[in-house]
């Protein structure tokens, strides 16, 4: 029963983690090397290293003398003048703690390129190990969960977000941690029934499996996901479904009569203790620089600290509420025209990237050369997802497998809200919106290899065949993202050579 719920791995636990290890460092040396380039600030990241650096100095974020039109602080940090400060909290439209990440590195390092990146090149290194090692307990193969590492480090869209102060990477990472989480549950709460099954009588409903600390584990890195954008509850929602969905399959496949009110009775009260409470505590404690401060916006600080300790707690709190309503508001009501907008159905062709950063007429002898940084995923990846993602849902309808069913799960919960804000909102979205979605893309894109690579039972020859046509496809991957290194890097080249790896006019 126990193999039949959970099977075991195919490699030892030291290859499982050396491996996927190996793997993150290569991503890893990727994204740190010559990681202060450009020097100067990128796209958006003048909003959350700024903001980053008030969280470190009073607690909440602050006003900073200039505007997007006459960016004098820009100028002032990048002189090493870090007396930007104006009067007053200032109004932000994104939860607390993807800054204060970003504010880690600048408490370390410094408010500089360096400094304000690090954390954002430190996620991305882990989110590269994370993904090996769940691909691995996916698939039980440590073979297709260093070829998940590795196709996520090769991933352009991945590697830019990990060299910018921007927040979605670190969404990225905490939606990923989060289900991992939750997939490792699934394993341990799979044991403890088939071990229940073999040593108790068998009942209608079957047991109740624990406090399930995975799961609570799950709860605070996606209430950590959500108080860094909200869009993380899209990914909340739908996972908090999926893992009871799995604890009916789990207690379906132990045998028991009654596996869905067995799930109901047993496994629901402490999901949503886990994936409710847990992740709305973990949210307002990210909140706690705002709340023992008189520094934040919308404080209301003196009306607070005059009515009382309890009233205290009140007031802050219906500021607080009233703040969030309005940060709704501004979501909703995003309408502002940008360069470089684009619609949810256009992200995954790759029609419209991003350009973080642009310096022309560069001197480098006879030729004009320029540096570019361009936020584009590596088409031969992400065009290989998009065949595998449709192979996944032939695959789930087929045979109901539970990791199709998860991965575009993960997928439709990621990119579906933004197709509903589009069409009914016309809301303002960016391509890097995507870079949640990326692990679950490649998850889709090493489920369909390990397929091609066949069972261990199979003839030497389809064995073959397999291995070399996935080995290819990794190797066209690794070529295509050679190709636009420069350009996702900001390398000085020359301007014809820039111009050839604008694979669309859109890209332009």
């Amino acid at each position: 029963m126990l193999r039949r719920l959970v099977p075991p791995m195919q490699e030892s636990a030291l290859w499982g983690w050396v491996g996927p290890v190996l793997v993150a460092v290569l991503g890893g040396a990727m994204r740190f090397i010559n990681l202060g380039h450009p020097k100067a600030i990128v796209f958006d990241e003048t909003y959350y290293i700024k903001d980053a650096y008030a969280l470190l100095t009073f607690g909440a974020e602050q006003e900073t003398l200039g505007d997007d039109k006459n960016p004098i602080a820009d100028r002032m940090i990048m002189a090493g003048d870090l007396n930007i400060w104006d009067a007053g909290g200032s109004y932000v439209a994104h939860p607390p703690l993807g800054k204060w990440m970003i504010a880690v590195g600048e408490w370390l390092f410094g408010v500089t390129p360096f400094g304000w990146r690090f954390a954002a090149a430190l996620v991305g290194t882990l989110s590269i190990l994370m993904l090996a090692r769940l691909a691995r307990r996916m698939t039980r193969s440590t073979l297709l969960g260093c070829l998940a590492g590795l196709l996520l480090s090769l991933d352009g869209l991945h590697f830019v977000m990990s060299r910018t102060a921007l927040l979605d990477i670190f969404l990225m990472f905490w939606v990923l941690a989060g289900f991992a989480c939750l997939v490792v549950d699934r394993d341990k709460a799979r044991e403890r029934l088939a071990l229940w099954y073999e040593t108790s009588p068998v009942t209608l409903h079957g047991p109740w499996l624990g406090a399930r600390p995975w799961r609570i584990a799950a709860g605070v890195c996606l209430g950590a996901a959500c108080a860094v954008k909200w869009s993380g509850i899209f990914f909340l929602i739908a996972f908090a479904v999926l893992s009871l969905m799995w604890d009916m399959g789990a207690r379906r496949a132990v045998g028991l009569r009654l596996p869905y009110k067995g799930a109901i009775l047993r496994d629901l009260p402490t999901a949503l203790s886990a994936m409710a409470l847990v992740p709305a505590v973990t949210f307002m404690a990210t909140w706690t620089g705002w709340f023992v401060t008189d520094k934040g916006w919308g404080r209301n600080w003196e009306q607070a600290t005059s009515s009382g300790p309890l009233f205290f707690l009140f007031d802050s709190f219906r500021s607080w509420l009233d703040y969030q309503k309005q940060v709704l508001s501004f979501h909703s009501g995003l309408t502002s025209t940008h360069s470089y907008m684009s619609e949810p159905w256009q992200w995954p062709l790759l029609n419209r990237p991003i350009s973080f950063h642009w310096q022309g007429e560069i001197s480098c002898g006879a030729q004009r050369c320029v540096q570019a940084e361009l936020a584009v995923g590596t088409p031969a990846l992400w065009f290989g997802a998009a065949a595998a993602l449709i192979g996944m849902v032939a695959w789930y309808t087929s045979s109901r497998d539970w990791r199709a069913g998860a991965v575009l799960l993960a997928y439709v919960a990621g990119w579906a809200p933004w197709l509903y804000y589009a069409i009914s909102h016309n809301r303002t979205m960016y391509f890097f919106y995507m870079i949640p979605l990326v692990p679950f893309m490649v998850l889709a894109v090493t489920f369909l290899a390990g397929q091609a690579l066949g069972r261990s039972d199979a003839s030497p020859v389809r064995r073959a065949v397999g291995a070399a046509g996935v080995g290819a496809y990794t190797l066209i991957v690794l070529i295509n993202f050679w190709w636009l290194a420069p350009v996702l890097s900001g390398q000085t080249i020359t301007h014809s050579e820039w111009w050839a790896r604008m694979l669309l006019r859109t890209w332009v």
